[in-house]
């Protein structure tokens, strides 16, 4: 007999601790609700997250740190204009860095134009590039004589195919997670400042607290 109210008291604390977002709701300051809205709103004006800024900043810095490289390996081989030409009019797949260099540009469109231009939010863009660089990299190594060039047959391919893959860690495992919480939190404290407005009416204005006018003494 005794286990009746035993059982009423523990659904009733069942009950009260299924709706924690009642009272979350309740002790909302609606104020902090709306300058959190307002904030993540200035963020999206800004048409780019400062994390994907930061992405898009490594992948000009890969395009930028691989041409220099390969400026280098021109000057080391004999002068600018005489390894240009030996280079590129007369391109050799064995022995040519000037492929590596176009990797370079092809990483640096694709991934501009996804993520910065077109705000991608998913990993295939990476994905295709990063795949494209691994396989001609490995393609080249295997086959080419850049080994035979020098110190420069190691640092382009290895620098390359590094940087490819950071820029796949980074955007897979900082950029879109990132994003996709600074959303959901977007959406919570939206959803809560709306319920907030619901259960907390707005402020009365002074305009709406007044008193009559004193009367006249007499009358």
């Amino acid at each position: 007999m005794n286990r009746v109210p035993g059982d009423a008291e523990n659904a009733h604390s069942s009950s009260v601790d299924s709706c924690p977002s009642l009272r979350d709701v309740h002790s909302i300051n609606p104020a902090q609700l709306m300058a959190r809205i307002e904030s993540y709103e200035g963020r999206e004006k800004k048409g780019i997250s400062d994390v994907r800024r930061t992405f898009c900043l490594f992948v000009t810095f890969d395009l930028l740190f691989v041409t220099l490289l390969w400026i280098i390996e021109l000057n080391v081989k004999g002068g600018i204009e005489t390894t240009l030409e030996k280079e590129v009019l007369q391109y050799d797949y064995s022995s040519s860095y000037f492929d590596i260099f176009l990797l370079a540009v092809f990483r640096f469109k694709v991934l501009i134009l996804a993520y910065a231009m077109c705000r991608l939010r998913h990993w295939w863009a990476i994905a295709f590039t990063t795949a494209v660089t691994s396989a001609f990299l490995l393609a080249k190594v295997i086959i080419s004589q850049l080994f035979s060039q020098g110190a420069f047959g190691y640092v382009l391919p290895i620098i390359s195919f590094i940087l490819a893959w950071i820029e796949t860690w980074f955007l897979d495992f900082k950029v879109l997670p990132q994003e996709a919480e600074e959303e959901n939190r977007f959406l919570i404290a939206q959803d809560a400042s709306e319920r907030a407005a619901l259960l907390h009416p707005g402020v009365l204005s002074d305009g709406q607290f007044y008193s009559p006018p004193e009367s006249v003494a007499g009358t």
